[in-house]
């Protein structure tokens, strides 16, 4: 079974219309998810926390598509 785990994570923006983080080390990590509906959820509750500030923002980030599984493994990825 493919696994298709999701990373959901947000923080301030210097400028509400651009996706650029004020801070980096201030960057929350809600957590990895391991479909999408779930990280929806997540997402969705540190949202509506934020709700009034509009310099805050979350994100899902699909990590099943940073990787191709029919790719050849880097040398980082060998030595486990």
């Amino acid at each position: 079974m493919t696994q298709r785990l999701h990373l959901v994570f947000g923080g301030e923006l210097i400028d509400p219309t651009k996706n650029a983080f004020k801070n980096v080390d201030d960057i929350h990590v809600v957590g990895i998810f391991p479909d999408y509906d779930t990280a929806f959820d997540a997402w969705k509750a540190e949202a509506q926390k934020t709700v009034d500030n509009a310099h805050m923002r979350y994100f899902i980030a699909h990590l099943h598509r940073l990787r191709d599984e029919e790719a050849a493994a880097s040398s980082t990825e060998e030595l486990g």
